[in-house]
């Protein structure tokens, strides 16, 4: 016969591993997407583009994380400094997707001011207590190496000063492939946007693990 005293203990202990076992299944999630034209389905039905397809796929794998699409075409760093305050506010995402840094690239803005910015979004998520996870982009060649490598770098960079999930290029197989790309050379096309979608999961459902 076990002593009351142990019941008990076992009792609670029982308890407790329920608690534990059924808090992080009922626990609601919150995404925020941050980006520009790439993530707000330029050119492309709204249906096509690979925001929509995550929360598609999410409502399937975790039916309770909500996820919040603040992209915009021509969207800048510097307009994610302005925003992010009131989207953090508004939105109380766990999880900050952040996909910006193209517009300045191709507008040849400084690569110290670009990063500034950037770090500028990572620092007001991470106090705010969002996880951050960071997709790194490229801009065309013809903008030569000595910008093209250190713009594509400061992602990589970023990523080890602030300790976040980082995707080091959004587009890996699509850009090489021709038909994957709308005619500009810039945008993917609507069949490419499962493969964006691909590129970014294992890093998505990793940020979900940690809340």
């Amino acid at each position: 016969m076990v002593p009351k005293a142990a019941r008990a203990a076992l009792s609670a202990l029982l308890f407790g591993v329920s608690l534990v076992a059924l808090a992080n299944p009922a626990q609601a999630k919150s995404i925020l997407v941050l980006g520009d034209s790439l993530s707000a389905s330029y050119q492309i039905q709204f249906e096509q583009g690979w925001v929509n397809l995550l929360t598609n796929r999410l409502k399937v794998s975790h039916p309770k994380v909500q996820v919040t699409n603040a992209s915009f075409g021509g969207a800048t760093t510097a307009a994610g400094v302005q925003r992010l305050p009131t989207l953090l506010e508004e939105v109380k995402p766990d999880l900050l997707i952040l996909e910006l840094g193209g517009n300045d690239g191709l507008q040849g803005k400084p690569l110290t001011y670009i990063k500034a910015n950037l770090s500028n979004i990572i620092h007001t998520a991470q106090t705010a207590g969002t996880d951050v996870l960071l997709l790194g982009i490229k801009i065309p060649p013809n903008y030569g190496t000595r910008y093209t490598e250190p713009f594509f770098n400061q992602y990589e960079e970023l990523a080890t000063q602030y300790n976040l999930l980082y995707v080091p290029f959004m587009l890996q197989g699509i850009i090489e492939n021709s038909s994957l790309m709308q005619n500009d050379g810039i945008h993917p096309t609507a069949e490419a946007q499962p493969i964006i979608l691909d590129n970014i999961w294992p890093a998505i459902t990793k940020a979900l693990e940690l809340k």
